[in-house]
């Protein structure tokens, strides 16, 4: 498929410096191919590699987030797999400004992996999520089977990837999974309010903190501080770390610079 075909089954927008990152398949319920993945990890290049961009919004076409893999693109050989990205084109290299998932019908399967590399999510009330691999005589490869145990009690996490069958979105919120629920087709709104919100902030500072929240989990105790001193210290000596002690002495909002 094309580079343009791909580029209509993910669809981007921007709202002042936040990027909307739409799968584009609705009649097949955001069902990923391998176009899809393509598109998606475009996408993701775009939010960083773009310094006016501060934070990603994913969602979904049609009022479903994403039902996972598209099963019958995968019979023939075409899979939602990108190289040294994984599934989607983000659970093995999410991009390093944040993401968040905003969440309307069903975010099952892959559809549910795609969270899982989100860094919030953001869900209507009456969305369901899950993963329910088993039941098709597949394994949660994209994430979940690796990581959900992490994230979640493990006994829990074992129900949900053995029995393969979903939970409310409300239960993934008592969970930790979903951050905020909003009523039926107010996600994405909810989502980008809470883009807003860390849009305000130092992007460089954004940045450097997702990064060691996300690699702290592979250190020790003792690492860890080792680890961090290299990262966080070139942000003290940042102009925007100068610009917020300035802006907040001067009673003003910063300009950041991501510098």
């Amino acid at each position: 498929m094309s580079e343009n075909a791909a580029a209509e089954v993910v669809l981007t927008e921007r709202r002042d410096d936040v990027l909307v990152i739409t799968i584009n398949r609705p009649q097949v319920k955001n069902a990923l191919d391998g176009a899809a993945a393509r598109g998606l990890a475009a996408a993701f290049d775009e939010l960083d590699g773009d310094d006016a961009l501060r934070v990603g919004v994913l969602t979904g076409a049609g009022g479903t987030f994403c039902t996972g893999m598209d099963l019958k693109a995968f019979v023939t050989g075409d899979v939602p797999y990108v190289e040294g990205r994984g599934f989607g084109g983000l659970v093995e290299q999410p991009p390093a400004k944040p993401l968040i998932g905003a969440v309307e019908g069903y975010a099952v399967a892959g559809g549910f992996e795609l969270l899982l590399g989100c860094d919030l999510v953001v869900s209507s009330r009456t969305a369901q999520l899950g993963v329910p691999e088993v039941k098709r005589g597949l394994v949660a490869g994209g994430g979940a089977a690796l990581h959900l145990s992490g994230r979640i009690p493990r006994a829990i996490a074992l129900e949900l990837l053995l029995t393969g069958d979903p939970i409310t979105a409300a239960r993934a919120a008592e969970l930790g999974l979903v951050n905020r629920l909003t009523e039926p087709g107010a996600a994405l709104e909810g989502a980008l309010e809470l883009a807003a919100a860390i849009a305000a902030n130092g992007p460089l500072a954004v940045r450097v903190t997702k990064e060691l929240a996300r690699r702290a989990a592979d250190w020790t105790f003792e690492q860890s501080w080792q680890e961090q001193g290299p990262i966080v210290t070139p942000v003290f000596a940042s102009e925007d770390a100068m610009e917020g002690a300035t802006a907040f002495a001067e009673k003003r909002t910063p300009q950041w610079k991501g510098r």
